[in-house]
């Protein structure tokens, strides 16, 4: 009895020595996946926090490695963050922002092996498969970089339903935009719709486009204090302004901010900024949102199934993938009337009879000269 629970106290010992070694010897399951901030930081309240959020659903749900972050505090950082996870050898990597665009091309096209996702990018080559800065276009990305997705959005269809919401509960007939800057398509896109929204309920209304910087800077995107010290500038000048939308990410949260501080209407911009910017939840009335921690996660997804498809992965209202957030707290506004607007505006531009804005070939705005 005594030899035959040694032989048992051995054998366990074997089997639990073989499972120690067994499980020293397996890898981590999924893929390596690697996030390269927009400049700012990474819990910016808004673009890069969401795509963020989203890198880590989508390696949640392949069940692969949590993902790991690169912050880029200025643009030349880009280039390095990408370098630094090629060289660390990960499979996927996210690039946020529209100034990442060239650096996601670059780095795409000397590693074919790594999928790279652009968020707010749509890759733009000539026929010898080069960047073209003219936009041009004339090579077929899809096929010339098979290993890159960029994520772009028709901006314009949310900013047209926030503009509606703008001259609906606006009581002087005078709202405005402020972006970050023009130099990032998707910012004039969310501001041309929101005016033409608004003249699409008031005619007469008047409506304040403009732009904090020209360049898609720290400025731009990430300066807080900034954006309030400029709004208070449209504000002094404009007083009878009494709704104002936001399109320049964190320095954009300045910008309620100086809602906030006016008693007048803030809407915010990419994701709910009622949730996402509790201080100035008590203005913000709406936010023209993108589904950005679910586009991400989404894209994500493709590479592990297999059905990643390269190119420009061009998201819409009639995808749900843009729209109005809740209305929250700011519901009451909100009459049967404006809401009919709403709806009556969305069912158009699903079915391809109203469009937000004159488009290019791209599926953005033209800018007015």
């Amino acid at each position: 009895m005594r030899s035959r629970s040694i032989a048992l106290v051995g054998l366990a010992v074997v089997a639990i020595i073989a499972s120690a070694c067994s499980s020293a010897a397996t890898p981590v399951p999924g893929l390596k996946i690697g996030l390269v901030t927009d400049v700012g930081t990474l819990n910016d309240k808004n673009f890069n926090q969401y795509s963020w959020e989203g890198a880590q659903a989508g390696a949640t749900a392949i069940g692969a490695q949590a993902p790991q972050s690169a912050v880029s505090s200025v643009s030349a950082d880009i280039a390095k963050n990408i370098q630094s996870f090629v060289d660390q050898k990960y499979d996927v990597i996210v690039t946020v922002g529209f100034a990442a665009g060239s650096d996601t091309i670059k780095a795409a096209k000397a590693n074919k092996g790594i999928k790279f996702i652009g968020v707010d990018q749509s890759p733009c080559l000539d026929a010898a498969g080069v960047e073209d800065p003219t936009f041009g276009c004339k090579g077929d990305a899809a096929a010339l970089l098979p290993n890159l997705v960029g994520i772009q959005w028709k901006e314009q269809q949310p900013g047209y339903l926030a503009g509606i919401v703008a001259a609906s509960i606006s009581k002087s007939g005078h709202i405005a935009a402020i972006g970050g800057t023009a130099a990032v398509p998707a910012v004039p896109n969310y501001m041309l719709g929101y005016a033409n929204g608004a003249k699409s309920v008031k005619s007469t209304i008047k409506v304040e486009l403009q732009y904090i910087s020209a360049a898609p800077d720290k400025a731009a995107f990430a300066d807080p204090a900034g954006g309030t010290a400029f709004a208070k500038q449209l504000l002094a000048k404009f007083t009878d302004v009494d709704v104002l939308f936001q399109v320049a990410g964190l320095t954009g949260n300045g910008v309620l901010q100086a809602a906030c501080d006016a008693k007048i209407y803030g809407i915010g911009v990419d994701v709910d900024q009622f949730l996402s910017t509790p201080d100035t939840a008590k203005c913000t009335v709406v936010s023209a949102e993108k589904k950005l921690s679910k586009n991400v996660s989404d894209q994500i997804q493709k590479v592990k199934a297999g059905t990643f498809k390269a190119g420009t992965a061009k998201l819409d209202i009639g995808s749900n993938d843009v729209g109005l957030s809740p209305f929250h707290d700011s519901a009451s506004l909100i009459t049967p009337a404006t809401q009919k607007l709403i709806d009556d505006a969305v069912a158009a531009m699903k079915a391809g009879t109203l469009k937000a804005c004159d488009e290019n070939a791209f599926g953005g705005c033209n800018i007015p000269k």
